[in-house]
């Protein structure tokens, strides 16, 4: 009998794995992403206060208006353009990138495009 785990098993086994390494600070925090399949969140993380700083989703009324659907690549751009506006008026200038176990490629990799064209620096 095989026992085979799940792609969102394995995805959050490498989440946890990158984690033991990737930290947010106060003076530098986490940008953590998450996707569904018909949206996409990002949340600016203090880990040592546990608390979270800012946050912007596909699902976010101003970011809702601009875009038809939630889940593609459009969508992920306006929300990293949304959350970097957002840290901005926080102060938040630098953080640390958290793709979330997610490959680096398409929704995610076009989050953290919006993010750094919204004057993030990471």
């Amino acid at each position: 009998m095989v026992n085979k785990k799940s792609s969102n098993d394995q995805r959050i086994k490498r989440h946890y794995r990158v984690r033991k390494n990737v930290s947010g600070t106060a003076e530098r925090p986490r940008l953590n992403v998450f996707r569904s399949s018909s949206n996409i969140y990002a949340q600016i993380i203090d880990d040592t206060a546990g608390v979270t700083l800012v946050a912007a989703s596909s699902l976010d009324a101003d970011v809702k208006a601009s875009i038809t659907n939630g889940g593609n690549k459009e969508a992920a751009k306006a929300v990293g353009i949304a959350v970097a506006k957002k840290a901005i008026e926080k102060g938040i200038k630098q953080v640390v990138f958290d793709r979330g176990g997610y490959i680096y490629h398409g929704r995610v990799a076009e989050l953290a495009a919006g993010a750094r064209e919204g004057g993030l620096d990471f």
